[in-house]
């Protein structure tokens, strides 16, 4: 008796489930780079875990009830949670330290300035808590060591992230960097618009807080120091 040609044998049916099964996963993607719902996580973004959200969350709703509505009502339920996790993800930079960020250097024979222009960030002003945004520039004349240039940003977010007001946050920037670089010199530029100007008080949109600090020879050195404004102006 000729055997059906048309259905599979027994070994052809197992060389088409192995085929076909899927290959087992031989090791998971990294979590340091990627959390489970599959986004980028950056691991040296600052935390702030021991905020007592609970307790914020109790503040909240006074504070809704003190102006007159109902924190029970349907829209309000989830506000309070919400607010709480801002604020913690507002002030993560209370408790870290900005200028580790600044630990790894390179050696480097370069003696020029170096500038990183148009570091955005959003910081939380101390007088009212409400945000000012914008941009600062950062420049830097080496002695013999450059740091990498992501690492300026890293540490205009974190001094950013805590009760800040504009002077003190370009002040601090700059003896950071100072510090940690031995740097020649150390320009910081800094310009934001503060909600506490524009949508409350004076109520003046539009207006605009500049603020600079000057280290070594920027502060020292007239003829250096223009020259630092003029790339900053220039690449801004």
């Amino acid at each position: 008796m000729i055997a059906d040609s048309s259905r599979p044998t027994a070994s052809s049916e197992n060389s088409v489930s192995n085929t076909t099964e899927k290959p087992a996963q031989t090791h998971q993607e990294s979590r340091s780079r990627t959390s489970e719902n599959g986004f980028f996580v950056d691991r040296n973004a600052p935390t702030n875990d021991g905020v007592d959200l609970a307790r914020i969350e109790s503040a909240v709703r006074s504070i809704l009830s003190a102006v007159g509505e109902d924190p029970e009502r349907n829209g309000l339920l989830e506000t309070p949670a919400r607010v709480a996790r801002m604020y913690a993800e507002m002030f993560a930079g209370l408790k870290s330290d900005p200028g580790r960020h600044l630990k790894k250097v390179f050696d480097e024979d370069y003696d020029e300035i170096v500038l990183v222009s148009d570091i955005s960030f959003c910081s939380m002003c101390e007088h009212h808590l409400l945000p000012f945004t914008g941009k600062a520039h950062i420049a830097y004349l080496p002695s013999g060591k450059v740091v990498g240039l992501s690492k300026l940003a890293r540490v205009v977010e974190e001094v950013a992230r805590r009760p800040q007001v504009q002077e003190r946050l370009t002040q601090t920037v700059a003896d950071l960097i100072e510090d940690r670089l031995s740097a020649r010199g150390v320009a910081v530029v800094v310009e934001s618009t503060h909600s506490c100007m524009t949508m409350r008080g004076v109520r003046k949109p539009g207006s605009m807080c500049l603020t600079s600090a000057m280290r070594g020879i920027f502060r020292d050195d007239p003829k250096s120091r223009a020259e630092v404004l003029g790339l900053i102006d220039r690449a801004s």
